[in-house]
């Protein structure tokens, strides 16, 4: 699979991280943050970034605690991973996003302080880093 792009995702009830991914390098960038309603994307947002894209494989970050059990936002990620593997036929993964959340956050106040701390900031930024940990997995 080198040289392939790949589109990440933060799953989150009020906000969805976004990331782009390329094998070849091994390194993601953030894209803008996607709004949910209850953990409900905009689909046709999330169409739009696709065919952009086209990726050649969608991770989404998968939320477990830190024993490695599974909690409630676990089977709502599996359900968006799930739908948009249904809907758009693209093939998914999930990927452990266990302290992308944590790591995400620090690399932003370091490169811009407490401005640079915004939800959207750091939902993508924790995207960048399940698609980097995926990509260092593989």
């Amino acid at each position: 699979m080198s040289g392939k792009t790949l589109l990440g995702f933060d799953f989150g009830t009020k906000s969805i991280g976004v990331a782009v991914g390329q094998q070849l390098t091994g390194t993601a960038r953030p894209l803008a943050a996607i709004k949910a309603r209850d953990g409900v994307p905009d689909w046709n947002l999330l169409e739009k970034l696709l065919k952009e894209w086209q990726p050649d494989l969608v991770v989404v970050g998968l939320p477990l605690n830190m024993d490695g059990t599974e909690q409630p936002l676990t089977a709502r990620a599996r359900k968006f991973a799930n739908r948009i593997h249904g809907r758009f036929g693209v093939a998914v993964e999930l990927q452990d996003e266990r302290l992308s959340t944590v790591e995400a956050r620090a690399g932003l106040f370091e490169t811009g302080g407490y401005r640079a701390l915004t939800k959207g900031n750091v939902d993508s930024g924790s995207a960048v880093i399940i698609v980097e940990s995926w990509l260092d997995h593989h």
